[in-house]
């Protein structure tokens, strides 16, 4: 018997929902998801610190659009 069998049909303590898809939540209204992971804001002091990866909009130099492999296009 496979593993996901397994634990599709017995379950198990450590796993959420036994081995199906659960679901995803729906983050289109939550400001924390929306704002806060690109520039802090609204200051949340016990959560992690933003990203640092944001470019403010700017395109990298070398994005992988300009850099894309030979016969690839968009």
């Amino acid at each position: 018997m496979a593993l996901i069998s397994k634990l599709q049909t017995g379950g198990s303590p450590l796993s959420v929902g036994n081995g199906s898809t659960p679901p995803t939540p729906n983050f289109a209204g939550s400001k924390l998801h929306d704002t806060y992971s690109i520039n802090g804001t609204p200051t949340m002091p016990t959560k992690p610190t933003p990203s640092e990866l944001d470019l403010e909009g700017l395109v990298p130099n070398n994005n992988y659009r300009d850099n894309a492999p030979e016969g690839r296009t968009f």
